[in-house]
C-alpha cells in the first residue's frame, strides 16, 4: 500500500532523488534525440533506405522539428486528465514511459527494414504521446512530495529539478550529434533509448518511497468547471499567451540556430564542434546560473525592488529580444559572405538562457502555487500549452515562406517508380534516366519545359530549367570573380551589378543573393514574369573545398554510407565539370523569408509581445489564498 499523504517531516522527502535522478536520464534521451533530429532530417533520412531519395530542404526539417515539439507539448493536456481524474501521477507516468521507449526503438530501427520515413513518423509519435503525456504530472508529482513542515524547501527543489534536466540535456548535446557523425543514426537514435529505458527502471524503484496522491475523480471535472476553477485557468492562459511567444523563439535553437551555426566557425578553444553541439551552451549556462540567480541576482534586486514573478517574466521577455537580435546581426553577417566565430551565438545563449530562467522556472513554479491541489496537473498541462502553442507558430511560418517546386508530385512518382523497378541494365536506364514535364504554360515539347536527370540510385542529379543558358552565363562572370578574389563570391549588391546586363528569357532581369561564404544563387523569375513562385530557375553555386589539409583521414559513417549506396557528391543533386565549382539547378524551391529578415522578424515579434505584457503584468491580480504578488 503507497503512502497518499506527506509525513510532517521537515527534512527532504525521500522519494526526490528518485525523481531527479529520473529526470535527469529522460532529459538525455529527449534532448539527445532532439539535437541531431534536425541535421538528421536535412542530411541522413533520404540514404537511410536501399533507394536514395530526395533530401530534405531546411526549412521544411524546421517545419518537421516544430510541428514534432508541438505534439510533445499538446499531449501533456491529456496526461493531465488521465493523471487527475483516473489514474493518478504514478500510475500515468510509469505507463506512458513505457510507450516513451517503444518511440525511441522506432527510431533506432530506421533503416532496418521497410520506409525510414514511416519509423520516424511512428518513432516521433510515440515519444510525443509518451514525453508529452508524463510532463505535467512529474513536475506536479514533485510538489507532492512536501508537507506543510518542508514547503518552504519547493523553490529551491524546483531549481534542482530544472538542474537535473539540464544535467542530462547537456551531457546528451554535446554526446548524441558526435555519435550520429561517427556511429549514424542507428546509435544516435539508441542510446537515448537506452537512457529512457533507465529512467523508467528509476522511477519504478522510487514507488514506494513516493507520495501518492489519488486522482480526484468526478471532483478532478467539478472543480475545473466551477467559476472559480475557470477564473483561474482563464487568468492562467493570459499568461501563459505571452510565454508562447518566447518558446517560438527560444525552441529555434534547436532549429535554425543549429542550422545557422553550419556557416559559422565552430573552432572553439582548439577543438571543432559540431553545429547540433552549440545547444550544449543552454543547458551549461542554466547549470551555472540557477545558482547564481538564485543566491546572488534575485536578492540583490530584491534589496532595491520587490522582484515578483511577473517581474521576472517580462523581464526575461526583454532579454529574449536582445538574445535573438544577436542571431539576426549573425545572419547579417553570414549573408555579407563572412564566417561569423561561434562565440557569438554562444553569447546569445547565455542571455537567451537567463530569459529561460526568468520565464520558464519561474512561471512553472508561479502556475503551481496559483492552482488547487486537484488541479495541478492541469495547470501544469496549461503551462506546456504555451510551448506547444510556440512551437506550432514557428512551424507554420517555416510552412508558409516555402515557395514550393512546380513538379514535386512528378519527382515523387518517377522516384516511386525506380524503388520498384530499378534499372538492371545501362540500356534500361538510359530509357528513363531522363524525364521532360511540362512547364507553365502546361504544354509538352515547348520552351519552358523542364527536365530532370535521375541516377540509377533514384538521385535527382540535374534539373534542366528554361533560365539555365542565361543563368550560366551569369555564372560564368561570378565565378571569374571569385577566382580573381581569392575564392571569395561578391557582396549581393556586386554580384547583382556584375549581371545586372544579363536578361533570362522572358527578357527578366536575374537576381544575385549571397548565402553564406561559400555559396550563392542566381535567380529568373521564371516563364510567369513572378518572383518567389514556384516556376522561379534559379542556380546555387558551392565552392568546392579544394584544401587537401582540411579533408579528415578518417571517414564520417555519413560518408562510408553514401560509399555503400554508390552516391558520390556529383549525384547528390549537383552537377558541374569545374575543380573549384559546383552547380545546383532549380524549379521553384526558394524561401519568401530568408537570411537575416527570418531572425529580425522574430527579434520584432518578441519586442511587441514583450511591450504589451508590461500593462498586462500592471493589471493582473494573483489569486488571493496564494499570496503571491505581481
Amino acid at each position: 500500500m503507497y503512502k497518499e499523504t506527506a509525513s510532517d517531516t521537515d527534512k527532504m522527502p525521500k522519494g526526490i532523488p528518485y525523481i531527479i535522478g529520473n529526470e535527469a536520464a529522460e532529459r538525455f534521451s529527449f534532448y539527445g534525440m532532439k539535437a541531431a533530429l534536425v541535421i538528421f532530417m536535412t542530411q541522413y533520412l533520404h540514404l537511410m533506405g536501399d533507394t536514395v531519395t530526395d533530401s530534405m530542404s531546411k526549412a521544411k526539417a524546421s517545419e518537421y522539428m516544430h510541428l514534432f515539439v508541438f505534439a510533445v507539448y499538446l499531449t501533456p493536456i491529456a496526461g493531465a486528465i488521465i493523471s487527475d481524474r483516473f489514474w493518478g501521477k504514478y500510475k500515468t507516468i510509469i505507463c506512458l514511459s513505457i510507450v516513451y521507449c517503444l518511440g525511441h526503438a522506432a527510431l533506432a530501427f530506421m533503416g532496418v527494414t521497410g520506409p525510414a520515413a514511416i519509423w520516424l513518423l511512428a518513432g516521433l509519435g510515440l515519444i510525443s504521446i509518451g514525453a508529452g503525456g508524463i510532463k505535467p504530472c512529474v513536475s506536479a508529482h514533485v510538489g507532492d512530495q512536501f508537507g506543510e513542515n518542508n514547503k518552504h524547501m519547493l523553490p529551491n527543489i524546483f531549481n534542482w529539478f530544472y538542474f537535473s534536466i539540464n544535467l542530462g540535456a547537456a551531457i546528451s548535446n554535446m554526446m548524441i550529434p558526435w555519435l550520429l557523425e561517427w556511429f549514424g543514426p542507428h546509435w544516435a537514435f539508441g542510446v537515448p533509448g537506452i537512457l529512457m529505458a533507465l529512467a523508467t527502471f528509476l522511477f519504478w524503484l522510487g514507488r514506494k518511497e513516493f507520495i501518492h496522491i489519488p486522482a480526484a475523480g468526478k471532483s478532478f471535472t467539478n472543480e475545473i468547471f466551477t467559476e472559480a476553477g475557470l477564473k483561474l485557468l482563464l487568468k492562467l492562459v493570459g499568461i501563459f499567451s505571452f510565454v508562447a511567444i518566447f518558446w517560438s523563439l527560444f525552441d529555434q535553437t534547436a532549429s535554425t540556430w543549429v542550422l545557422q551555426a553550419q556557416d559559422m566557425n565552430l573552432n572553439l578553444l582548439g577543438f571543432d564542434l559540431l553545429p547540433s553541439q552549440i545547444q550544449t551552451a543552454n543547458p551549461f549556462f542554466i547549470l551555472i546560473l540557477i545558482p547564481i540567480f538564485t543566491c546572488l541576482i534575485y536578492p540583490a534586486v530584491e534589496k532595491i525592488v520587490p522582484f515578483t514573478p511577473l517581474r521576472k517574466i517580462g523581464t526575461g521577455l526583454f532579454l529574449t529580444v536582445v538574445a535573438f537580435s544577436i542571431s539576426g546581426f549573425i545572419q547579417e553577417w553570414i549573408d555579407a559572405g563572412q564566417k561569423p566565430h561561434v562565440i557569438w551565438q554562444i553569447f546569445a545563449y547565455l542571455l537567451l538562457t537567463s530569459a529561460e530562467i526568468m520565464i520558464s522556472i519561474v512561471c512553472l513554479e508561479f502556475a503551481y502555487t496559483q492552482s488547487p491541489k486537484s488541479m495541478k496537473s492541469m495547470v501544469m498541462a496549461l503551462f506546456l500549452l504555451s510551448v506547444a502553442a510556440g512551437n506550432l507558430f514557428t512551424s507554420a511560418v517555416n510552412s508558409y515562406i516555402q515557395v514550393d517546386s512546380p513538379l514535386s508530385k512528378e519527382v515523387s512518382d518517377a522516384l516511386a517508380e525506380l524503388e520498384t523497378s530499378k534499372p538492371t541494365t545501362s540500356s534500361h536506364y538510359q530509357d528513363w534516366n531522363m524525364k521532360s514535364y511540362n512547364g507553365y504554360d502546361e504544354k509538352p515539347d515547348t520552351a519552358d519545359d523542364i527536365t530532370i536527370h535521375f541516377t540509377n540510385k533514384a538521385v535527382i542529379k540535374k534539373r534542366d530549367t528554361p533560365a539555365d543558358t542565361t543563368l550560366l552565363l551569369a555564372a560564368e562572370i561570378i565565378q571569374k570573380y571569385a577566382i580573381d578574389t581569392d575564392r571569395k563570391f561578391p557582396l549581393t549588391e556586386k554580384g547583382q551589378q556584375l549581371i545586372d546586363k544579363i536578361r533570362d528569357p522572358w527578357d527578366q532581369k536575374l537576381t544575385y543573393r549571397v548565402i553564406n561564404s561559400t555559396t550563392c544563387r542566381i535567380s529568373s523569375s521564371g516563364p510567369d514574369k513572378t518572383p518567389l513562385t514556384p516556376w522561379d530557375n534559379s542556380l546555387t553555386i558551392n565552392l568546392k573545398n579544394n584544401d587537401p589539409d582540411k579533408k579528415s583521414e578518417e571517414t564520417t559513417w555519413l560518408e562510408r554510407r553514401k560509399e555503400e549506396l554508390a552516391v558520390t557528391d556529383d549525384d547528390d543533386h549537383t552537377y558541374y565539370d569545374n575543380k573549384d565549382f559546383e552547380h545546383t539547378y532549380s524549379a521553384g524551391g526558394l524561401y519568401k523569408l530568408e537570411g537575416a529578415s527570418y531572425f529580425w522578424f522574430f527579434t520584432g515579434l518578441m519586442l511587441v509581445t514583450a511591450t504589451i505584457f508590461i500593462p498586462y503584468a500592471i493589471l493582473y491580480k494573483t489569486t488571493p489564498k496564494t499570496n503571491a504578488r505581481r
